[in-house]
């Protein structure tokens, strides 16, 4: 197994504050409805908190039908939160997992900055592309771009 380590970053309107609660702590509640034609429903076994598992099914006709995803670490106070893909989505032949570490900053023009790692963990020898990442990274960006224009439109949601 080799792992491939990625950083990026995604800067938002939103506060960092408001986006960490709309993607992490009411993200079962909130993506349904902010990416209809992405997210299906998201269903969580737990608190949320580390250890709890999270169950994303998506909508008819993507790539994907579901991931399932392991809470690792949440931290409120630092708007920090670290989470692991366990099964389905992109994993298929290459990969074993997809780790995740993401922190919210405050961006300096009044919005956030999220600043990621992934760590992708592959299968024996297999190895991963350049566009291969890229492509992950889109596909994620999606639903962060939803999620954000849905908060942009509903400014009382997630305060």
């Amino acid at each position: 197994m080799g792992v491939v380590t990625y950083d990026f970053e995604v800067t938002s309107p939103i506060s960092p504050a408001r986006l960490f609660k709309a993607l992490v702590l009411e993200a079962d509640k909130l993506f349904p409805k902010a990416a209809p034609h992405a997210i299906k429903s998201v269903e969580l076994e737990g608190n949320g908190g580390p250890g709890s598992i999270v169950n994303i099914n998506f909508a008819d006709g993507l790539p994907f039908q579901y991931v399932k995803h392991t809470v690792e670490g949440q931290d409120k106070d630092n708007l920090s939160y670290s989470y692991s893909l366990i099964e389905g989505g992109p994993l298929g032949e290459k990969l074993e997992k997809i780790s995740y570490e993401n922190k919210f900053v405050a961006g300096s023009d009044g919005g956030s900055v999220c600043k990621s790692i992934m760590k992708f963990y592959t299968v024996g020898d297999c190895t991963l592309t350049e566009d291969e990442i890229k492509e992950q990274i889109q596909r994620m960006d999606g639903v962060y771009k939803a999620v954000e224009a849905y908060l942009v439109a509903n400014p009382d949601v997630c305060n």
